[in-house]
């Protein structure tokens, strides 16, 4: 292996993931329990935008996903355009304790579908599945919703870390496996993927980028 090459530098795709919904839904500690494996109980708002990353296996492959927080209060809309460009992915949060989060999921979902490619891939998320008891939006709601608008649909626990993994785990497969369609697509010169530092477009300036370097395959 080089001298000074780091493992975190060894992987195949990069994907930009973003997180939206309400602000007091979960989506920093979503983040920090995908990244970190870590929760707070004591969870400040964000502000203005944050991101962590983390690295998966798909399909043989390794994809690094670099996921995005915003604060989802008003003052900080005037980063929208900046925020959205390039994700190729995206959770949508409500909390299922709160059904004004989940109203407002139809107004998140325009402005996404506004500022991105019509190909993201866009996971419903009703997370705090733990609070049980103050249920206030039933999974069939929240399913119907995710099937209309045709999203991917999960219930998850940042405290509990139920369901968290499988989310973002899902969305990442479901981009690679858009990726590498189109890649193959393209034609036979393409199947075997771009070359260093080559960009996939899944359309306008949607990228995902195909990573070579002296250590990977």
């Amino acid at each position: 292996m080089a001298a000074g090459y780091r493992a975190e530098d060894d992987y195949d795709y990069l994907f930009k993931v973003v997180l939206i919904g309400d602000s007091g839904v979960g989506k920093s500690n979503l983040l920090s329990r995908f990244t970190r494996n870590e929760f707070s109980l004591e969870s400040k708002s964000t502000i203005g935008v944050e991101f962590a990353t983390r690295s998966l296996q798909v399909d043989g492959k390794v994809v690094k996903a670099q996921i995005w927080d915003t604060a989802g209060q008003e003052r900080y809309r005037a980063i929208t355009s900046a925020y959205y460009r390039g994700a190729v992915g995206a959770l949508l949060v409500y909390d299922v304790t709160r059904h004004s989060t989940f109203e407002n999921v139809e107004r998140w979902l325009k402005e996404l579908r506004d500022h991105t490619d019509p190909n993201i891939v866009v996971m419903l998320v009703g997370n705090k599945s733990d609070l049980r008891h103050l249920v206030a939006v039933q999974t069939d709601e929240g399913k119907a919703f995710a099937e209309r608008e045709s999203l991917y649909f999960m219930e998850t626990s940042a405290l509990e870390s139920t369901n968290v993994e499988n989310a973002f785990a899902e969305v990442l497969t479901q981009i690679y496996r858009i990726v590498s369609k189109r890649s193959v697509e393209a034609g036979d010169d393409a199947a075997s993927g771009p070359g260093k530092g080559e960009k996939i477009n899944i359309k306008d300036d949607v990228s995902a980028v195909k990573k070579g370097g002296c250590c990977s395959s």
